[in-house]
Formats: C-alpha cells, structure tokens, sequence
C-alpha cells in the first residue's frame, strides 16, 4: 500500500511537471492533467478502501461472473456507436462525462478466472488445458480487434507466467510459442503500420520525422540528462518536443529531470511492490489466493517494464502506460483496484 501511494504521488507531481506545458497549448481553459489525476487518485483509494474488504470477491466462482462481464465489454466497445476511437484504437466506451477502457478490465478478471480454475483437481487434464487455452483465447482476440497488442501482450505473458508456476507441462509452451510467433507474423501482415514499428525500433534515426519520432525525442531526453538530470520541473522536451509527455512517455521526462540516479529509485519502488506482492502470496493459505495475488502483481511488474523498455528503446512502441504514474483515469484506477484485490485476497495474513 505504501509503495504503491508513493508511486501514484510521483505520478501527480510529474505529470504536473510534463504535461502543464502541454495542456495550457492544446486544451487551453480546461482542467489540468495533474488536477484530474489528483481526483482521481482520490476516488481510487476510495474504490480501495472498499474492495479490499468485500470478502465475497474471495470466492472463485464469483470471478466467472465478472469474466463474461468483461468479454461483454469488449465486445461492446467494438459497436459503432457505443466504442470510442483514439489514436487509431477503439479501446473506449464512453459513460457521461467518463470513459472505461474494458481492455485493462478484461486483464484482471481473466488472470483472476484463470487463477480460479488452477485450483481444480483435473487442471493438469489435457480438455481442460484446452479449456484454459480458450478463456486466454477470447479476450486476447476481441482486445487485438480494437487493436491493443501492449495489452494482449501483458494478458498473454503474466498467464503463461501463472501456467509455469502451476507447474504446467513445458510441451505446452513448446506449442504456445510456436502459435504466438505465427499469430504475431499474421497480426504484422494484416497491419503494415507495425511492421513500421519495428523498423522504427531497430532504427528510429532512419525516420525521425515520422515513425521514428517518439523514440528519438525520447532518446533526446534521457542522452543528456546523465545521473542527476537537469532538476526537478526543468525538462526540455516537454516543451512539444516530445507529443503528450504525460502519458505513455513520462518516464523519459522523468530521467531528464532527475536522472539515473533517480530513475533507478523508481524503479526500486517498484521492486520493493514486487517483492512484497509475491510474500503477501507465498503467506496465503488458500492456492487460488497464491495464483491470483501472484498474476496481479506480475501484471502490474510486467506492464512497467514494458512501458519503460519502449521509452528507453529497448522494444517496439506498444502505447502501454506506467501504472501509477502515466495520466489517466481508468489506467489509475484500475491499477488501484488491482491493489485492492491482492490486499484483499490476503486478507487471512492481514486478519492474523
């Protein structure tokens, strides 16, 4: 819990520092981002206060319940009319004045369902591998409709992560990798813009000006900054150099303001979250607590490290925020929710 404040007050303050500059120019008289992130932090640790508490979300039946109602989601954000397109992606439903991205959702209850079943006898039987296959299956393709390859990627690794734990037949990763390269080849061939990507990544100075922009005005932030950074609120590239700064690249901002040095400690903090996730799951007593706490807090782990292997290059663009601390709403609060659930299925360790 404390981790987790600390990085989501990180998050504000940076976001104050990235995207002033950016939002006084492109959405001039309207609330500013870091104001926005404040509420809804605060509405998130109000979500958390009462999650964590509902032990009915203990049982396991309960999540296939809130599965089917994720997949109605993503098949309900893809209706004309009822998604809402951004960047390319129809990845939004719109509720009022509010927006849910029922992709971030779709991840939680299908690392939870999953969990779930793991505690079935038969879970090494080969149907019901097959059974497990296809509930990854499902949301992973309506989600690659909208499109969203960073999130199918983080569903897609923290499940096999949970498979392995479960001690699963190695054969079956044999076949999993073999489908993921091929599917991963067919999504390039149906998209020409990915395979830009790619080229982008393995040489963003081929096009500096077009797919190779991001990553080399992000590169320009964190070259120069060297162990210290340039200080606190002091960055270059927020300046429009590098486009909406608040969100998925913020943590370029962050090593040009305060560093190596600094960006190593943020990192820390997310180390120490990681660490005392999986002791929080190695203390529990029921197993379908130990794989759910264990899937929620790889989810999160391995989010974070995507989003910061794309801004210091080491990997593809993806459009993955930095939990806790990238702009907005739904990103937030649902890492938040995600907080309460690991608390809340230790809630045995916590009674004691």
């Amino acid at each position: 819990m404390i981790s987790a404040i600390v990085l989501s007050l990180i998050g504000i303050l940076f976001i104050f520092s990235a995207g002033t500059y950016w939002g006084n120019v492109h959405y001039d008289g309207q609330t500013p981002f870091y104001l926005k992130q404040a509420i809804y932090f605060i509405i998130a640790l109000i979500i958390c206060a009462a999650i964590m508490n509902w032990e009915f979300l203990q049982q396991p039946k309960v999540w296939k319940i809130f599965y089917i109602i994720s997949l109605g989601l993503l098949v309900a954000v893809l209706i004309p009319g009822i998604g809402i397109v951004r960047n390319g992606s129809q990845s939004w439903i719109g509720i009022g004045p509010l927006t849910i991205q029922p992709a971030e959702i779709a991840k939680v209850t299908t690392i939870i369902y999953i969990s779930a079943l793991l505690t079935e006898r038969k879970s090494y039987e080969r149907i019901v591998q097959v059974k497990h296959f296809l509930i990854l299956i499902l949301p992973a393709a309506l989600i690659m409709l909208q499109p969203d390859f960073g999130a199918v990627f983080i569903l897609v690794v923290v499940v096999l992560i949970i498979l392995f734990i479960a001690q699963y037949p190695l054969r079956l990763y044999v076949v999993l990798i073999t489908l993921g390269i091929g599917g991963l080849a067919g999504l390039i061939i149906a998209a020409p813009y990915r395979l830009k990507r790619i080229e982008a990544f393995i040489n963003p100075w081929a096009d500096p000006l077009g797919s190779g922009f991001q990553a080399v005005q992000s590169l320009f932030a964190i070259g120069p900054a060297g162990l210290f950074g340039h200080g606190l609120l002091k960055s270059r590239q927020k300046y429009l150099y590098l486009p909406e700064p608040q969100n998925d690249f913020i943590f370029a901002i962050i090593l040009e303001e305060i560093g190596l040095v600094g960006g190593m400690g943020l990192l820390l903090i997310f180390a120490c979250f990681l660490i005392l996730g999986y002791r929080l799951a190695l203390q529990c007593k029921h197993v379908f607590h130990f794989y759910a706490i264990c899937g929620l807090t790889t989810m999160i782990a391995v989010q974070a490290a995507l989003n910061i292997g794309v801004v210091i290059n080491l990997l593809p663009v993806t459009g993955v925020t930095l939990p806790f601390i990238s702009y907005g709403g739904t990103s937030l609060v649902v890492v938040w929710v995600t907080v309460a659930l690991i608390l809340n299925f230790s809630y045995e360790r916590r009674k004691e």
